[in-house]
């Protein structure tokens, strides 16, 4: 795919929530923590953003809740959801298996129930073991008391020569007590055992993409989420906005590091950023001004000079680290100017 490397954050007159008509919104560090309660101004956000009339879809690579109980615990934040709503990983890969196999047939299940209804609304049958006569396998994050049986029977028929499925790779999923092993672990491990590779249906790959918009029918979605490597990513490949929120895991260092399929077309401090437009940076000698800041790329530092507000000058800085950086990573030391802005 071709597409123009961005060197640095746009500006919009308009508030976002009125330049696009469907946000494609992540869940964990956007809309709620890991322990599943809200971040502060989500709901309220949210809430003027769809009385404006906006459309909201959340979109989880998590394929183990269905979506109607994903839509519960956010109606539960105050923020009112419908299953319809929400766009799953295990939708994503359901949908992809349904159209590679006969209808009704028999799927593995190595995951959670996310995955057996996804299947079911697809007509496939989900089934336990590799000797249910299944003509694939999908595999999803099953949650911490997946047994390794599971991972056992999927490689049975894997090496059975049966196609495998993965509803996302994610390495790692944060929880209340902090960082575990995500979906991306477990696929490893049947990987390890069987030398086969899945194919890979979440974010930040197309077909995820692909479900959201046949889901939602956004002709200009906003991406709204806190990860480079997915949400971000994901906007990247499918070729539409993003907005980087800085209430999850991305930081300031991060994000001036981002390689081209990571930048976002806006950065905010939270999902009040959808409701305002966003400050233009704009060239300023050999350097970039945004708000009341100008930074500029030495020799070895990122530099920044001015006074105002801390995200004018992350923007400022973004642009001068990823001009800098051109179609590669900005390998300069920008730690003195982001502690300059509390970041």
């Amino acid at each position: 795919m071709s597409q123009t490397v961005r060197t640095r954050p746009e500006g919009s007159e308009r508030a976002l929530s009125e330049a696009y008509d469907t946000a494609l919104l992540d869940l964990d560090g956007v809309v709620y923590f890991a322990g599943g309660d809200a971040i502060a101004h989500a709901a309220d956000s949210l809430a003027t953003a769809r009385a404006g009339g906006m459309h909201l879809a959340y979109v989880t690579n998590n394929a183990l809740r269905p979506p109607d109980a994903v839509a519960g615990h956010l109606t539960e934040l105050g923020i009112p959801t419908e299953a319809s709503d929400v766009i799953t990983s295990a939708q994503a890969v359901a949908r992809l298996i349904s159209e590679q196999v006969p209808a009704g047939a028999r799927i593995l299940v190595i995951g959670g129930e996310g995955l057996r209804v996804a299947l079911r609304e697809r007509g496939l049958e989900p089934v336990d073991s590799a000797d249910d006569e299944p003509v694939a396998v999908v595999q999803g994050y099953g949650g911490p008391d997946l047994t390794w049986s599971r991972f056992a029977e999927a490689s049975y028929a894997i090496a059975r020569g049966l196609p495998w499925f993965a509803s996302n790779t994610d390495l790692t999923i944060p929880g209340a007590r902090g960082i575990a092993p995500g979906n991306g672990a477990a696929v490893q491990v049947v990987r390890i055992a069987t030398g086969a590779e899945p194919q890979v249906a979440g974010k930040p790959l197309p077909p995820m993409h692909r479900e959201t918009i046949l889901r939602t029918g956004a002709e200009r979605p906003l991406v709204v989420g806190d990860r480079l490597d997915t949400d971000i990513e994901g906007a990247f490949n499918g070729e539409v906005d993003s907005l980087l929120v800085l209430t999850g895991v991305t930081d300031g260092a991060q994000l001036l590091a981002a390689p081209p399929q990571h930048r976002p077309t806006y950065v905010d401090a939270d999902l009040r950023g959808m409701l305002t437009g966003q400050p233009e940076v704009v060239e300023a000698g050999e350097g970039f001004r945004c708000g009341g800041w100008t930074a500029t790329a030495g020799a070895e530092h990122l530099e920044l000079t001015g006074e105002g507000e801390a995200l004018d000058g992350l923007r400022a800085l973004c642009a001068a680290a990823w001009t800098s950086a051109g179609e590669g990573t900005c390998a300069l030391d920008g730690g003195k100017a982001l502690a300059r802005l509390g970041l």
